[in-house]
């Protein structure tokens, strides 16, 4: 099939989303065989994939997964005063620890989420460097027990596959299995966590910057051949250390509404209740947690209306579910590993 869609619109057309999905499953997938599967020239998917990146729309990165590495990850709930809360978000958005770093609708609150490589950062950040910020006037850290990965990736978009382009992609349809990407991310990796070298840091550096970045230019940062590269990031993958992300420019994709779920669920309830939400198109996100509350989740959905309906319809009609706190975003300043600016994702410099 061909496709003419013009790339300068803000609006996505169907190739465009194609090539996000399976930038999403497979983020280093050749353009050669992803412009075979989806029947256009090599040279189109790159042209797109540029013009995606140029726009601001999305960016591909490395991340490192600290738990294989035997660190945990918190969310991070932070009060301000209200005068100071946006100048606390946009400092917290400088952390290289920390992510999605969003104010919310209150106007005096911010989220985050905290990844710290050591124990020396984490207590930097939690028992140091934020209890002695004047702006801050209190601090819950729910830490991460449990994620529960998703059949299918948001935006999920394998609608838009014929049942053979998602076979030679290697991806299948929602329920049936989890991707690759997120499945990785969420091992706990093997008995004993892997020694990162200067040369492994030196590439995931590179690899936050840019999870495209070619082997021969990674090789010429590590020192390493470009074939030691490549094994390299397979064996960090095999283990969990290393995924891959994609941050949106999600109001410009048609989403204009996000928000942070808190819910209190019963113990007996909690695996059952995490899986299903799991499932859920708006899902992005959603974990058993430390705290006073014992699961958190992230939605994206397209207006607040949408939001109404998903409260109301999908997680109001699961059992288990005794209280529910709503916290939509005001701002998200930082993503994965971009800033979020006029609609716009940007690498943190």
């Amino acid at each position: 099939m061909q496709h003419d869609g013009s790339t300068e619109s803000s609006a996505l057309d169907v190739l465009d989303r194609q090539i996000l999905h399976a930038l999403v499953h497979d983020a280093r997938i050749p353009f050669a065989k992803l412009g075979a599967v989806l029947d256009v020239s090599e040279q189109t998917v790159a042209r797109r994939y540029r013009a995606l990146r140029e726009r601001g729309i999305m960016h591909v990165s490395g991340q490192v997964n600290a738990v294989p590495l035997g660190h945990a990850r918190w969310v991070l709930r932070i009060r301000s005063t209200p005068d100071k809360a946006l100048r606390l978000a946009e400092s917290l958005a400088r952390f290289p620890d920390l992510s999605w770093v969003t104010l919310l609708s209150t106007g005096s609150e911010v989220t985050c989420v905290s990844r710290p490589r050591s124990v020396e950062r984490r207590d930097a950040l939690l028992l140091h460097t934020l209890p002695r910020a004047s702006q801050v006037r209190d601090v819950t850290a729910h830490e991460v027990m449990h994620r529960f990965p998703a059949d299918e990736e948001w935006p999920r978009d394998s609608h838009l596959f014929t049942d053979q382009q998602l076979r030679e992609l290697g991806v299948q349809r929602a329920g049936c299995a989890v991707g690759l990407r997120r499945a990785n991310a969420e091992r706990t990796g093997p008995d004993t966590p892997p020694d990162l070298t200067p040369e492994d840091e030196a590439m995931l550096a590179l690899l936050g910057r840019d999870g495209r970045a070619p082997y021969a230019q990674i090789a010429a940062e590590t020192g390493w051949t470009a074939p030691r590269v490549a094994r390299r990031m397979s064996e960090l993958a095999q283990s969990g250390v290393l995924y891959f992300d994609l941050d949106f420019a999600v109001e410009r994709m048609g989403y204009t509404a996000r928000a942070a779920l808190w819910l209190r669920v019963r113990p007996a309830d909690l695996d059952a209740v995490g899986r299903a939400m799991a499932t859920h198109p708006e899902i992005v996100f959603v974990a058993a947690t430390t705290g006073p509350t014992n699961m958190m989740a992230s939605v994206i959905c397209r207006d607040t209306p949408h939001l109404y309906r998903y409260i109301t319809e999908r997680l109001g009609a699961l059992d288990g579910i005794n209280d529910l706190e709503v916290t939509p975003a005001l701002r998200v300043l930082k993503q994965a590993q971009t800033l979020l600016s006029s609609d716009r994702v940007s690498l943190v410099r």
